[in-house]
């Protein structure tokens, strides 16, 4: 069965090379296109998609409002948000809205696709350099935040309590969430199938109490496990 697809931009042009684009494969399907978010709330209710390809910055209401209305619907679609913007603020509110992938236009179309199939599965998906800017910029100010003092000598001695009980395997997923990889890649770099590769990070939702991928990967961060940023 097909994966419906619903796409949202005020760029007509976009809107016509991602519609051939998903019209090549077999396994995605366009069944509508909307230029504003009004429209696209409203093909939402109407044509129940899979997927929403949504665009941030649109006359009337924007991405971020429309993927917020979206996702209070019943059964509601998973929302990627695709952008020219790659900008903290509309990160941060894509993801409260809740959004499960945020990409920027300038990627590959394959991985567009490929980002399609992937929140259709049920997964999130955040383009890296977004995925550790986020983690950076949460590191530099929320750091010295009340009840989180500084550990300038910190080392695996300080990990918190929920990090000592994960399995090595987790550790190593976590790690790579912590770097930005999805699913189907933390399967390639550890040699697992992408179902394993899911449920360790299923188990690490759990473990962790994580409210997304994202969270995740700040875990990762904040225990040592990612790469700082430079």
């Amino acid at each position: 069965m097909s994966v419906r697809v619903l796409l949202v931009d005020d760029q007509p042009l976009l809107l016509v090379g991602l519609g051939i684009l998903i019209g090549d494969t077999d396994d995605l399907e366009v069944v509508g296109e909307a230029g504003d978010g009004h429209e696209a709330v409203r093909l939402v209710r109407e044509l129940r998609p899979d997927v929403v390809v949504m665009d941030i910055r649109m006359p009337g209401m924007d991405g971020i409002e429309a993927t917020r209305q979206a996702t209070a619907e019943p059964d509601p679609p998973k929302v990627l948000v695709l952008t020219t913007f790659d900008d903290d603020e509309y990160v941060y509110g894509a993801l409260r809205a809740g959004a499960s992938g945020f990409l920027l236009k300038s990627m590959a179309l394959d991985a567009i696709l490929d980002a399609i199939r992937v929140v259709a599965a049920g997964d999130a998906l955040i383009a890296p350099s977004v995925t550790r800017r986020l983690i950076a910029d949460f590191a530099g100010t929320s750091a010295p935040a009340a009840g989180s003092a500084p550990e300038p000598d910190a080392g695996p001695a300080a990990d918190p309590s929920p990090i000592a009980e994960i399995t090595d395997r987790e550790r190593e997923v976590l790690a790579l969430v912590g770097q930005g990889l999805s699913n189907t890649e933390i399967a390639e770099r550890l040699v697992i199938s992408a179902a394993t590769a899911k449920t360790h990070v299923a188990r690490l939702f759990a473990k962790l109490e994580a409210r997304d991928r994202v969270h995740l990967a700040i875990i990762a961060f904040e225990a040592g496990l990612a790469p700082r940023r430079r």
